[in-house]
């Protein structure tokens, strides 16, 4: 949707735009004035007069502040994930950029070209900038990677569509620039993931390695490379269940696709508008039909033997995620239903004392105890920060309060960030430091949801 009084861009606007978004990789400011701040920052409500709620807010804008960093490859202030993931990566960054600039009203910045919103535009930009000429977009940008590196490439790595919150960062700024940049960008990925990443010729999106949809440890890969061989993301490992036709990589698609179609129609290229809401409807009936299975209500990836993948993980969540089911449609109205209630808000699946789960908790496959860095069953910061993306627009906010104010809960006990917690005890893995940005974003973010349902 247009901000309101702001007329479409027009085809010599557009033009010019897309020169300046040739460079705008390399240019930090943005072309609106930022959202204004009064003059002190202010502070949420809190759940109570408890100090360890004020003090876990602090320790959590602490955490950001020191997990804002340039790379080597963009030289411009992001936000890094922070902990023991010293980089950005395509999954998670472009979303966790967008918070971040949601919470530009709390925070007060080190400098101007480190302000939240510049910083969400970067973790967009970064990923644009280093964009590969036949399309592919980088899976990760890390300090480690020296300036003649081309590492990055070996996996895809999306789950939040980079085109979704794109388009709502630029709606939030005005910014016409990053939309032109992000629409330029995102059709060429696109065109990418088609090219390589449909070798089935299915019209659904592809997974060829754990990586891919950054399930590390994940009992849904057993048996699978974590990498593309040779670092090569055009590449599918030889084994006679590969390709798999993913759930999660193809609802991201989906939702880039939507958010494409929003891009086209605000740069008044109605056609183009229309060509991405027929493709991306395309693949979503493809997704409800091919990998749903109504005997489980569960979605699950299809191997190249046309067998299911039958371990129920989050890549439940993650096609709810991008509003794959429409509530408007009666058949898909009945899957959601039994979705919901059988698998996510099920005590005895996902809806665990501290959801949601990486995998159902009655899935043969659930992995206790539960080791560092596992999406065998923790409940992951990353589902969290993610939640708010659908459960109310599926009628769930009760349930997104709940998820809400047990995270908030468990994270002000330490005082701490962490990556992943026991979905049963709310007890966060130690193994790694604190610092994990995901963790810190999901605490600002939900105490100030919460606060404004208080009011």
């Amino acid at each position: 949707m247009m901000q309101q009084g702001k007329r479409p861009l027009q085809r010599r606007d557009f033009l010019k735009l897309t020169a300046l978004a040739a460079g705008a990789g390399l240019m930090p400011p943005l072309t609106r004035a930022e959202v204004e701040k009064t003059p002190s920052t202010p502070v949420p409500i809190f759940p109570s007069a408890d100090p360890r709620w004020q003090r876990t807010w602090d320790a959590a804008l602490a955490a950001l502040a020191g997990n804002i960093h340039t790379l080597p490859r963009y030289p411009h202030p992001v936000l890094v994930e922070g902990s023991v993931y010293p980089g950005i990566w395509q999954e998670c960054a472009p979303q966790e950029g967008l918070v971040y600039g949601t919470l530009s009203p709390y925070i007060t910045p080190a400098s101007n070209d480190a302000s939240p919103l510049q910083v969400a535009r970067n973790n967009h930009m970064a990923f644009f900038a280093l964009q590969r000429p036949d399309g592919q977009l980088p899976a990760s940008v890390k300090l480690s990677d020296p300036l003649q590196n081309a590492g990055g490439y070996g996996q895809i790595q999306m789950v939040v569509p980079i085109a979704a919150t794109a388009w709502e960062l630029s709606q939030l700024t005005g910014d016409d620039e990053l939309l032109v940049a992000a629409y330029l960008a995102c059709s060429r990925w696109d065109a990418w993931l088609r090219q390589y990443r449909d070798t089935r010729k299915t019209g659904l999106v592809e997974g060829f390695c754990t990586y891919d949809t950054g399930h590390d440890n994940s009992p849904r890969w057993k048996g699978i490379p974590n990498r593309c061989p040779d670092a090569d993301a055009r590449k599918c490992p030889d084994l006679p269940t590969m390709p798999r036709l993913c759930p999660d990589l193809s609802a991201t698609v989906y939702g880039a696709r939507v958010a494409l179609a929003q891009m086209a129609t605000a740069l008044a290229k109605h056609h183009e508008a229309d060509r991405w809401l027929a493709d991306a409807e395309t693949i979503r009936r493809l997704i409800i039909d091919k990998l749903y299975d109504p005997k489980d209500a569960a979605f699950y990836d299809l191997d190249a033997q046309n067998n299911f993948v039958r371990v129920r993980s989050d890549v439940i969540s993650r096609v709810l995620g991008e509003h794959v089911l429409k509530l408007s449609d009666p058949k898909d109205a009945a899957i959601f239903e039994a979705v919901w209630t059988r698998q996510i808000h099920n005590p005895k699946a996902f809806w665990a004392p501290y959801p949601l789960t990486s995998i159902a908790m009655d899935d043969p496959s659930f992995v206790r105890p539960i080791p560092r860095n596992s999406w065998g069953g923790a409940s992951q910061a990353l589902t969290a920060l993610r939640a708010p993306r659908w459960m109310s627009h599926y009628g769930k906010q009760a349930e997104l309060n709940h998820l809400m104010q047990q995270w908030c809960e468990a994270i002000s006990r330490h005082t701490e960030f962490r990556q992943q917690m026991d979905p049963l005890t709310g007890d966060f893995t130690q193994a790694d430091p604190s610092g994990y940005s995901p963790a810190a974003l999901v605490y600002l973010d939900f105490i100030h949801r919460l606060s404004k349902s208080a009011v």
